[in-house]
């Protein structure tokens, strides 16, 4: 459906075709109706669907400056507050707003001063009860409430805090939910605070018929030796790899920059002014390989990735489709790539029980052992050491590798 069918308010629709949107996505179409409507919406919809724009637009539409806080967006992480509050920005560029993004890891004081003339807040949940409890905030004007990422948040705990912010809001308020996938909490929410609301629901972004699902079964200590040799193998644009903690991240970064690659790590142990430049940098192209934890790239809408690569397998089919639903986007090819080793086996038993993802196995080819450094030094972003094996920084894997990786 065209925009102009979608969108009254005149500056709201100049900033929309200035950024170059014509035709609206299935979730656009579906939802911004029924919000404009007033109705309660839970949108499931995957990362790359212009969920975001869904309620941006509306929200924006209905904004008037200097009436008091009317909308409140509830996110995950300080990444998915600072992409929501930008795509904010842009629906706004000709109504004059005041939208505020607040969230952990900076000074809460300017926040504090931000918040009080706010027409609307994204915020994360931590942050938003930290402003509640100074007084420095009031929600008993909020007429639209937003849960975006909705079973990620819960997933990271955050269930009673949203309940709490929740309890801040007028009874009569328009609550709009969006969620990739559906679970008790999000039911609980769905039944506790929402009136009749409407689900709303749409394919998966990701054109299976463009993306290639492979994986090697590899010995633990040659997944890096054999992801080094795929990384230069492979024809590849933007690389995004997934690693299971914020330690294995950072010794994977390190250890592919001493190898040449362009690679930064993105996970919650850094300073915002880090990751944001990071991501920053990713999304110029700048930056050839981005390795990150689930829960920091959760809901981060990355353009153009070629390749995604799970260094550590997922425990989950949910997290394994969100993962590789990073790239094939937009009609374009994307390759996705497990290394499976032997500690992940029960993981990956388990992720293809859903019988929807079918991953081919791949023979491994020839690769050279490479050294694996495990130590890492004093890291200014967080504040401590990192120890690495006694006996030495560098793990030497030189075994010569024979056909198909076997030891000769």
């Amino acid at each position: 459906m065209e925009f102009e069918k979608l969108v009254t308010n005149p500056d709201v629709l100049k900033a929309v075709k200035e950024l170059g949107y014509t035709e609206s996505t299935a979730i656009q179409e579906k939802s911004m109706p029924m919000i404009n409507e007033g109705k309660d919406i839970v949108g499931q919809s995957y990362t790359g669907s212009g969920k975001t724009m869904a309620f941006c637009i509306p929200i924006t539409e209905k904004l008037v400056k200097g009436s008091g806080l009317k909308a409140l967006i509830l996110v995950p992480t300080r990444e998915l507050c600072q992409q929501v509050h930008t795509e904010f920005m842009k629906a706004a560029k000709y109504k004059p707003l005041n939208v505020v993004q607040v969230f952990g890891g900076v000074d809460i004081q300017p926040q504090m001063r931000n918040v009080s003339k706010a027409d609307a807040v994204v915020g994360t949940p931590g942050r938003m009860l930290d402003l509640i409890q100074r007084r420095a905030i009031r929600l008993d004007q909020v007429e639209t409430l937003v849960l975006d990422e909705a079973d990620k948040m819960f997933e990271m705990g955050f269930i009673d805090d949203v309940q709490k912010i929740i309890s801040f809001t007028p009874n009569k308020r328009q609550t709009l939910l969006f969620s990739a996938t559906f679970n008790k909490e999000i039911k609980r929410i769905m039944e506790r605070f929402m009136r009749m609301p409407v689900i709303v629901k749409v394919q998966e972004f990701v054109d299976k018929s463009l993306l290639e699902e492979i994986y090697y079964s590899v010995p633990h200590y040659d997944r890096f030796s054999l992801l080094v040799h795929l990384l230069r193998e492979e024809k590849s644009t933007l690389v995004l790899i997934f690693a299971g903690t914020r330690r294995a991240t950072d010794m994977l970064t390190n250890n592919l920059k001493l190898q040449g690659f362009e690679a930064e790590a993105l996970h919650g142990g850094l300073s915002q002014n880090k990751r944001t430049a990071t991501l920053q940098s990713f999304h110029a192209s700048k930056l050839h390989v981005l390795v990150a934890t689930d829960v920091a790239a959760r809901g981060l809408d990355i353009k153009n990735v070629t390749h995604v690569y799970n260094f550590d397998v997922p425990k989950t089919d949910k997290e394994y489709l969100h993962r590789i639903g990073r790239t094939a986007r937009a009609g374009k090819e994307g390759k996705a790539v497990t290394l499976l080793s032997e500690k992940d086996h029960d993981n990956f038993r388990r992720i293809l029980q859903n019988h929807s993802i079918k991953v081919e196995r791949r023979q491994l080819p020839e690769f050279k052992a490479l050294p694996f450094n495990t130590r890492m030094e004093r890291e200014e972003h967080h504040g401590y050491a990192r120890g690495g094996r006694q006996g030495g920084g560098f793990r030497r894997n030189f075994r010569p590798r024979g056909r198909f990786g076997q030891r000769r």
